[in-house]
């Protein structure tokens, strides 16, 4: 059987780009051809590790770009908007929500020749898209179309799970449909004229509402089966769930003697808001003062304003880190409830702490809250009290960490990774003749 072609084109941001490079990675090592199509942001950055680059631009390129961090598009556009972030969910709908949808949208409109190039150059068996909008090229090139749903699963919504993005409890459906209803009248026109480009440009109209389409021939989402919502909202047979997606492309991780050596009764905690959390500074300096006064010790992802950050001295961190090698060797994580951060940590099986900024993590913060897997806390309005309260209870708890140690291992033992990897094969190989 000859190698497969496989063309993945991934959000700019590090989690959908990251969840691609695992599971290509895989596919890779299986000796298939795997091209990205991600933002020109990432360039000289995937190749190192045997993908092919065929990048794509979301906006005309800045005269002095130079080079781009991976992932800067989006890091800038949600620095100038991160003060939504302190506004109710229902009140971000159209100050941050729609803004960001039509940023995601002018994206695709803008690249859509550039993608249509790249199909013709590639000629992909399969075309694997991790986003949340469509780019009509590549459901309209003639080979299958997998699509990997990289955030919370409330995003395939339905009547009797809470709407997606908005934060809001299982148990009370009291301002489910108030918060339907803001998004209906926020977001409808805009889906429209969306609706009608991706129809002209010979793509099949998007669902009601869906600013993407779902593959015919296979879904991809990554959430393990302890938190998922299928009791409530059951999925079709072309959806696949992927209990976890841990890539095995992190380097190794030793802790620092620093932190490493600690006093009896203190634990070693992961601090991470992600790389779009982390631009918040004043948000990074005050978790770093509460935390710093506690008797735990710390090591913290920093974000891509490093330089801006001090650590206390019971913290060791970096810009970044090999997040997945990290993880297993703590007690607890402290996170912004990114999907990839979040099914990490249940993967691992460690306990959380969340701190939600935008999208999905409130849907994430929110579920780990209810299901007893972590403490949903007020990002911006956390007192010193609620946090150090939420540490000591989640660390001394030593029931809920040994069940979710054994959680860990039974999600760890379904091999998501490699699962995710066998459904793209499979729709790569039928439609090339080798099924």
């Amino acid at each position: 059987m000859r190698p497969l072609t496989i063309l993945f084109m991934p959000e700019s941001a590090y989690g959908p780009t990251n969840q691609c490079v695992g599971l290509g990675k895989v596919l890779l090592d299986r000796g298939h051809r795997v091209v990205f199509a991600a933002e020109a942001s990432w360039q000289g950055k995937l190749e190192p590790m045997g993908f092919g680059e065929d990048l794509v631009d979301l906006a005309p390129p800045p005269e002095d770009a130079g080079d781009q961090d991976a992932g800067q598009f989006w890091k800038d556009f949600i620095r100038e908007t991160a003060p939504e972030f302190r506004k109710p969910t229902i009140e971000q709908l159209d100050t941050f929500m729609k803004p960001t949808w039509q940023a995601l949208i002018d994206g695709s409109v803008y690249c859509e020749p550039q993608v249509k190039e790249i199909i013709e150059r590639v000629r992909p068996d399969v075309i694997v898209e991790d986003n949340v909008v469509a780019f009509p090229a590549l459901v309209t090139a003639g080979v299958p179309f997998v699509r990997i749903v990289s955030c919370n699963p409330l995003e395939v919504k339905g009547a009797d799970v809470a709407p997606a993005y908005s934060g809001l409890p299982e148990g009370d459906r009291s301002q489910w449909d108030g918060f339907r209803d803001e998004y209906d009248r926020t977001h409808r026109p805009m889906w429209e004229a969306f609706n009608s480009w991706v129809v002209e440009q010979g793509a099949p109209p998007l669902p009601d509402l869906e600013f993407i389409h779902e593959s015919k021939e296979a879904n991809l989402y990554v959430f393990p089966e302890e938190a998922d919502y299928t009791d409530r909202r059951p999925l079709p047979p072309t959806w696949h769930r992927m209990d976890s997606s841990v890539r095995e492309t992190d380097d190794d991780f030793v802790v620092p003697a620093e932190v490493g050596d600690r006093p009896d009764g203190s634990a070693l905690i992961y601090l991470s808001l992600g790389s779009l959390g982390g631009a918040d500074v004043d948000l990074m300096r005050r978790l770093v003062d509460v935390l710093g006064r506690t008797p735990h010790r710390f090591i913290v992802s920093k974000g891509p304003q490093a330089d801006l950050i001090e650590l206390a001295p019971n913290m060791v961190g970096a810009e970044f880190l090999p997040q997945t090698k990290v993880i297993p060797q703590v007690d607890l994580v402290i996170t912004h409830g990114g999907n990839n951060t979040t099914t990490e940590a249940l993967h691992f099986g460690k306990p959380m702490v969340l701190l939600p900024l935008f999208w999905d993590q409130y849907d994430n913060a929110q579920r780990m809250d209810e299901l007893g897997f972590g403490v949903r806390l007020s990002t911006y309005a956390f007192t010193d009290e609620e946090m150090t309260a939420a540490l000591d209870r989640l660390l001394g708890d030593h029931e809920l960490r040994d069940r979710m140690a054994r959680m860990g291992e039974a999600i760890r033992a379904r091999d998501g990774l490699h699962l995710g990897a066998d459904v793209i094969e499979q729709v790569g190989k039928a439609h090339a003749g080798q099924a």
